[in-house]
């Protein structure tokens, strides 16, 4: 049976803001129990788990933004973007909302990476993890392999890129990364496309890219957080995915103690929007298995 969307425009409606470091963020939160933080990717925005969030809400609370200079909230110009920061501000909105620790994160792409800096940190004795399930993204920069887009944007005309980027633009490149029978409507890339436009998103694009070459400088910390094999963990892969497929997780498995993953065959880089369902599925399977350690704080 399939999930019910929420239309763009509800989801809108829907949102609170707050302010981090003088720029305001658009959040959302729902239902209530253990905190269950989404984490969206790049260059969309939270509104990407729109037919997760119901079923998700009815079982967890569950707590979402759109990053610094993503979707709906603020997209200064004149800053340096950061993965790390955007880990400051995950803290900063759970503190918002007073989100009780444990917590139980889903990620996505870029969100992924911002996810292992959580863990990390969980390590550092910097905030409490308690199971993170992480759906396609560059894990390990070895495996990243980038679409032209996000080539171009990495060079010294990425600024040029970024400003003339376009809905066309996104098209082309959303067909090359989602499955052949799965690709999103015409609606439904006019929402993407929405999101991407607010406050003048392509002109900072080339700006937020920087998140690939700092994924190799955190490398090793990051992947040496997820060896540990403490903290349940689980990857959900959409297999035809060309960004981070079969071959991310192949990796993952070599890499990772215990690795426990689930390839979705046919299914693209956004998995959440192309099968929500399965994703969903996989998610509730992973958490009704799930038994916590008792609460405690590891330090590295």
């Amino acid at each position: 049976m399939p999930l019910a969307e929420i239309p763009l425009c509800v989801w809108r409606k829907r949102s609170r803001s707050f302010v981090f470091r003088g720029q305001p963020i658009r959040y959302w939160t729902a239902g209530q129990g253990e905190p269950l933080l989404l984490i969206h990717g790049f260059p969309t925005a939270s509104w990407d788990w729109h037919y997760l969030w119901q079923p998700l809400a009815q079982r967890y609370r569950v707590i979402a933004c759109d990053m610094l200079g993503f979707g709906d909230s603020a997209k200064p110009h004149k800053h340096t973007y950061s993965l790390l920061e955007q880990a400051d501000l995950q803290q900063a909105l759970l503190a918002n909302v007073q989100a009780e620790q444990p917590l139980h994160i889903i990620a996505h792409d870029y969100g992924d990476s911002v996810a292992q800096e959580l863990l990390a940190r969980h390590y550092e004795g910097r905030i409490e993890v308690a199971s993170c399930v992480f759906l396609n993204g560059g894990l390990f920069p070895e495996t990243h392999r980038p679409v032209l887009m996000q080539k171009l944007l990495l060079g010294p005309l990425g600024w040029i890129i970024g400003r003339a980027f376009s809905r066309d633009a996104l098209v082309k490149s959303f067909r090359q990364i989602f499955g052949p029978k799965t690709g999103p409507s015409e609606s439904e890339l006019d929402d993407f496309w929405s999101l991407i436009e607010s406050n003048h998103g392509p002109r900072i694009m080339h700006k937020l890219i920087s998140y690939i070459p700092e994924r190799r400088l955190q490398r090793d910390r990051w992947v040496t957080a997820m060896q540990r094999d403490e903290i349940p963990l689980r990857v959900i892969d959409g297999e035809f995915d060309p960004i981070s497929g079969a071959h991310m997780v192949a990796r993952y498995r070599e890499l990772i103690p215990n690795a426990d993953t689930v390839l979705l065959p046919g299914i693209g880089h956004y998995p959440q929007t192309e099968a929500p369902v399965q994703v969903l599925k996989h998610y509730l399977e992973f958490r009704e298995r799930l038994v916590l350690p008792p609460r405690k704080v590891a330090y590295s």
